[in-house]
């Protein structure tokens, strides 16, 4: 196989990699109609971690109350509000079950045109309904708990002083038959996760016993990026020591139930650059679940152990939920794996260390898109011998090509002389047909690493480079990039040597056209990094392109 059908597999296999993932993901199981629904928006109980799994408590995971048709604005709630507000959340808790029913990132606006209104990532607006929730659930024969109290705090509005580091938000409500519950939310300075503390004191004259469940809930909802050809994991994930991370898609959640006692782990609900994990306490063994509930639902959470209040006595439960950018040295801070919601899929060990590079040249020259040109240049000089290896092979192929096409013409009607012939040329001139091959194959992990980096990384978010590239994660607006890296590939072209078969040359030859037409429409960062990558390939080979002609000439 020359060099030049290498290549065209590989551009034309990435070309398939792309359009099967847009594929698979417009045409995933389509939601149940919510228009019709009639059910209670009370959805069922998780089951219990210290009790049997068929055990399944009368507590419920959803809201009380009449159906709700999941229709625009509507709201599932009841209870009023309190507002918390932090130098990077925004936050509403509600007072009917203390649930987070709101967090805007202020950091973060919505799109680059409206820079002054926040991102919301949890929210109790259908259609994009997105909640957290912890309650606490009795066990048979123990007291009953109300599964949604209403709590009640000291003030409505609470905001992080600007010389404290922490605050604690404290709600407390009475849980019927004698049993008193304090919640209580840590909010940290510059911090996106949560502390989250369930005191329970038991007054109701004989032991109680019980657990607490914690959830997320959210709708499924596309993002509607406009990019058909980008995509990028919407769901369920969760994680244990044996099986790390597992993606649970909103599909398997309708398909199967899932039920599994995890000891060390974490659940989240993960959307491109952003996430919701609930993260419990390391040495506890807890067990997850999913669920689906009405107005197209879908609940992953977890039962901690049950634990025995003896009366008079208290008991706390602790936990931490995370909800904002996928920011991967606080996630991984915080627990193990958690960094792994940014998804940089197979090739995640080629690129941590690519996006731990490119975080070391931004913290230098202040600006992605220059960090983007510098990285690339770094990896050119490092593939700089491979490379140089593959053009000398293409030159050599080019200076010998009008002696490949006399062979061709010469035995046209006998292949088995002509591959004899070729293979007495290549011998003779001292050229490995086969020599830029494996240059290229080698740095092709690279590139796809390199490829998930620009796409996963929330600090490609909203990134400007220069002039009317005013954010880098989202397509060039005026079609230059895109147009630069289609001249570079032609560029290219002109440089290589000529295939051999006529129909293989006009699909090379169109493949500039085509790729401009693709890679319209990619992020412009990914684009940045192709064309600047293209200069840099033409430069190399152009210049040892002629350092062999001027030494055939001699």
């Amino acid at each position: 196989m020359d060099t030049q059908r290498l290549i065209l597999f590989i551009v034309i296999g990435f070309s398939v990699m792309m359009l099967w993932q847009s594929w698979e993901h417009r045409n995933a199981q389509p939601l149940p109609a919510t228009g019709q629904s009639t059910a209670s928006v009370q959805g069922e109980a998780p089951p219990s971690a210290g009790e049997s799994l068929t055990s399944v408590p009368p507590a419920a995971g959803g809201d009380s109350g009449p159906a709700v048709v999941a229709t625009s604005g509507a709201v599932l709630s009841k209870g009023e509000r309190v507002n918390v507000r932090t130098d990077v959340l925004d936050v509403e808790i509600d007072t009917r079950g203390a649930d987070l029913r709101r967090i805007r990132l202020p950091a973060y606006p919505v799109d680059i045109d409206h820079p002054d209104e926040p991102f919301v990532l949890l929210n109790d607006e259908l259609p994009k309904f997105f909640i957290a929730q912890a309650r606490l659930v009795a066990s048979p024969g123990a007291a009953a708990v109300a599964d949604q109290p209403i709590f009640k705090t000291e003030h409505k509005h609470y905001e992080l002083a600007g010389d404290a580091g922490e605050m604690t938000v404290v709600l407390t409500a009475d849980g019927g038959n004698g049993i008193a519950i304090e919640r209580r939310y840590l909010f940290k300075r510059g911090d996106y996760a949560i502390g989250v503390q369930t005191v329970v004191t038991n007054a109701s004259g004989a032991e109680w016993k019980g657990y607490e469940y914690r959830q997320l809930q959210r709708t499924q909802v596309p993002e509607g990026s406009g990019n058909a050809f980008i995509y990028t994991y919407d769901g369920g994930v969760i994680y244990s020591p044996e099986e790390k991370y597992e993606k649970v898609s909103f599909e398997d959640m309708l398909d199967k139930r899932l039920e599994r006692s995890v000891q060390g782990g974490w659940i989240a609900m993960i959307q491109h650059y952003f996430v919701g994990a609930w993260v419990p306490t390391a040495d506890q063994r807890q067990l997850f679940y999913t669920r689906t509930a009405s107005n197209s639902r879908y609940i992953l959470g977890m039962t901690t152990p049950s634990v025995r209040i003896a009366n008079g006595d208290r008991a706390t439960f602790d936990s931490t939920i995370f909800a904002g950018p996928k920011l991967q040295d606080r996630l991984e801070e915080l627990a193990p794996g958690l960094d792994l919601t940014v998804d940089y899929g197979a090739l995640t060990i080629i690129a941590k260390p690519i996006f731990w590079l490119m975080q070391q040249i931004h913290n230098l020259v202040g600006n992605w898109g220059w960090t983007i040109i510098l990285l690339t240049i770094l990896i050119k000089l490092v593939f700089y011998k491979l490379s140089e290896t593959s053009y000398r092979s293409m030159a050599h192929m080019r200076r010998v090509g009008p002696k490949l096409q006399q062979l061709r013409e010469r035995h046209k009607d006998d292949k088995q002389k002509l591959n004899q012939a070729m293979m007495d040329l290549y011998k003779k001139e001292k050229i490995n047909p086969l020599g830029g091959c494996l240059p290229i194959v080698v740095q092709i992990p690279v590139f796809i690493a390199l490829y998930w980096v620009l796409l996963e990384s929330v600090e490609m978010r909203q990134a400007p480079w220069v002039l009317w590239i005013r954010d880098l994660s989202l397509k060039d607006p005026y079609f230059v990039l895109p147009l630069i890296m289609g001249a570079t590939m032609f560029i290219q072209q002109k440089l290589n040597p000529a295939p051999p078969d006529p129909i293989q040359a006009k699909i090379m030859m169109a493949l500039p056209v085509i790729f401009t037409v693709f890679f319209a429409f990619f992020p412009s960062g990914l684009v940045l990094y192709w064309a600047v990558n293209n200069a840099l390939s033409i430069l190399q080979q152009w210049t040892i392109t002629k350092r062999i002609e001027a030494a055939a000439a001699h």
